[in-house]
C-alpha cells in the first residue's frame, strides 16, 4: 500500500478537512490532494466525490473557495480534490505560461516527449488516486462521482464518458467542452499529444459522444453567460449538439450574469452536491 503523508488536518463542520501527499507512480512525482470527510464517517463507508479543478489551481483551491464543505457534511459525501498537474519536473516550457505545463495537466495521458513519462493526470485521477483513497479513507468504492470546473470540467466529462462503469454521477461547471477546436485545447493537445489531431479526439467529451461513448445517467452542466471564455474556449453548444446527436441526456443550465469565477461555483455548488448525493447516496 502506498503510504500517505499527512500535511495537515483540521476539524470542519463536524468532520475533517485534510491535506495530504504521496509518491505517485503515474506521474513519478510527489502528488498532493485534499480530502473532506464528513461527520459520522466511522459508521459506514460513504460515497466519494472527486472534484477536478481548473487551470492554475491546486488541491487547495476548491476546498477553500467553493463553499462546498457544509453541504458535503449535510449530504454525507467525502470530497476529494487532487492537484492539477505534476510539479517541479523542470521540463523545458513547463513554466512558460499559465495554460500549459504546471497547473495545466488537462487530465489526459501525454503521448509526446518530454511529457509522456510524467504528465499522466488521466490515469492518476481515474486509477491511482481512487485506489489510494479507497485504501486509506472511509469511502464506498462502488459509489463514486466526479465533477469539475473549466479544464477540470473537461476532465470530469472525459473521465465519466471513458469509464461509465466507474462513476455513478457526473457534473461540470463551465467545462471546456470541445478542446480540439479551441485555443486552450489546441495548445495543450498539440504539445502533450503531438501534431497528429487523430489522437486528440479521445480526450474531448464532444468527440467521444460522436464516437459512441455514453454515460448511463444524465450529465449536469452549469454555464455562466457572462463568462469571458464562453465563446472562444468553452463551447457548450458543441457538447449540446453532440449529446443530442448521441441521445445522451444532458442538463445544460445557462445563467445570465455569471462569469467563470468561484463566485459562480459558490452560487450553484449546493445544486451540484445535491445532484451527486441523489445518485450516490440512494
Amino acid at each position: 500500500m502506498t503510504s500517505v503523508t499527512v500535511r495537515s488536518e483540521q476539524a470542519c463542520f463536524g468532520g475533517t478537512i485534510g491535506f495530504y501527499s504521496h509518491a505517485s507512480t503515474e506521474t513519478g512525482t510527489e502528488m498532493k490532494f485534499s480530502v473532506f470527510v464528513p461527520p459520522n464517517a466511522s459508521a459506514r463507508p460513504l460515497p466519494a466525490l472527486y472534484f477536478l479543478a481548473g487551470l492554475t489551481c491546486t488541491e487547495e483551491t476548491f476546498m477553500m473557495k467553493a463553499h462546498a464543505l457544509r453541504h458535503a457534511a449535510e449530504f454525507g459525501l467525502v470530497l476529494i480534490a487532487p492537484d492539477t498537474s505534476p510539479r517541479g519536473l523542470g521540463l523545458p516550457g513547463e513554466e512558460d505560461g499559465w495554460d500549459f505545463g504546471t497547473g495545466a495537466g488537462f487530465y489526459l495521458d501525454a503521448e509526446a516527449e518530454p511529457w509522456k513519462r510524467n504528465y499522466r493526470m488521466y490515469s492518476y485521477v481515474t486509477k491511482e488516486l481512487p485506489a489510494l483513497i479507497d485504501a486509506n479513507f472511509p469511502v464506498a468504492a462502488e459509489r463514486r462521482g466526479v465533477f469539475g470546473h473549466s479544464m477540470g470540467g473537461h476532465g470530469a466529462l472525459v473521465a465519466a464518458l471513458k469509464n461509465p462503469q466507474a462513476y455513478r454521477s457526473v457534473s461540470a461547471f463551465a467545462p471546456i467542452c470541445n478542446p480540439v477546436a479551441v485555443p486552450w485545447g489546441e495548445k495543450a493537445f498539440g504539445n502533450y499529444l503531438g501534431a497528429d489531431r487523430a489522437h486528440w479526439s479521445a480526450w474531448d467529451a464532444s468527440e467521444l459522444l460522436k464516437q459512441g461513448s455514453r454515460f448511463p445517467g444524465p450529465i449536469l452542466v452549469d454555464q455562466g453567460m457572462k463568462d469571458q471564455f464562453l465563446a472562444p474556449q468553452l463551447r457548450p453548444d458543441a457538447l449540446q449538439a453532440a449529446a443530442e446527436g448521441a441521445g445522451q441526456e444532458l442538463v445544460l443550465r445557462q445563467h445570465d450574469g455569471y462569469d467563470h469565477s468561484y463566485w459562480f461555483i459558490q452560487t450553484f455548488i449546493e445544486d451540484h452536491l445535491k445532484w451527486h448525493a441523489e445518485r450516490l447516496c440512494a
